[in-house]
């Protein structure tokens, strides 16, 4: 057998040009929006939220300056509120300590520091 029995035999070789290139990649639809998009959202929101934050400090510190300004204005006044109401009472101490002493004879109405 001289090899006479494999005229018949013919080998599969590829098409002329070659195969057509595999697809291997994955087309996926693209899933949201890009980081970018993300980090300046982010960064947008944070920048306003310390811009909030920055107004009601100011807001803050400007009723706390307006309440003790009212404070140091209104303290006179509450002051001399309070001297007339422990004068009223003082007076009104003593009249009910004439009224009460009136029939002792040689009993002077007085305040506790008259010496």
């Amino acid at each position: 057998m001289s090899g006479s029995g494999f005229h018949g035999f013919k080998q599969d070789m590829p098409p002329p040009g070659g195969y057509e290139a595999i697809k291997y990649k994955r087309n996926l639809p693209v899933r949201g929006v890009g980081g970018a998009v993300v980090f300046s959202t982010v960064a947008a929101i944070c920048a306003f939220g310390f811009w909030r934050v920055g107004a009601g400090n100011v807001e803050k510190r400007e009723l706390k300056r307006e309440q003790a300004w009212s404070r140091i204005n209104l303290v006179p006044l509450l002051l001399a509120e309070q001297d007339r109401d422990a004068y009223r009472r003082q007076q009104a101490a003593l009249a009910r300590e004439k009224e009460i002493m009136k029939d002792y004879p040689g009993w002077e109405v007085s305040d506790v520091f008259t010496i």
